[in-house]
């Protein structure tokens, strides 16, 4: 009999810089799936606002803004490296970069990692949030 566990890495929370998950250990594991669920992304389209009026129609653009995650593996949860699978704008599901430009929910499956998992994002764009 198969079984399953859901664990809840990051929950509620808005980022507005470079950011790592907290590492899990799951050597027990021999398959995974990380569930990436963004809400808003936005940043400010200019970098640099002159007056009040500029200021009070600043757009917020969520093509300025971007999130890259990589899945990152460790034999002792202390150091890290990537995966090693590339995924591109073609949509190959068995790899371990992923690139978001909206909010929705994405999905990485995972086999082979070893004993610890995290995520290694990385935010692009002026001010961005995500």
């Amino acid at each position: 009999m198969r079984h399953s566990f859901t664990a809840v890495i990051e929950k509620n929370a808005t980022f507005h810089e470079d950011f790592e998950t907290e590492p899990y250990e799951c050597a027990w594991a021999s398959e995974a799936r990380w569930f990436i669920h963004v809400l808003e992304m936005g940043g400010v389209l200019h970098s640099s606002i002159d007056d009040e009026t500029t200021a009070a129609f600043a757009v917020v653009n969520e093509e300025a803004t971007s999130l890259s995650v990589r899945v990152q593996v460790s034999p002792d949860g202390l150091t890290w490296c990537d995966e090693g699978t590339q995924l591109g704008a073609s949509g190959d599901q068995s790899a371990s970069y992923v690139p978001i430009f909206a909010p929705g929910l994405y999905s990485v499956p995972l086999r082979d990692f070893g004993g610890w998992l995290r995520l290694d994002c990385s935010l692009r764009g002026v001010d961005p949030s995500v």
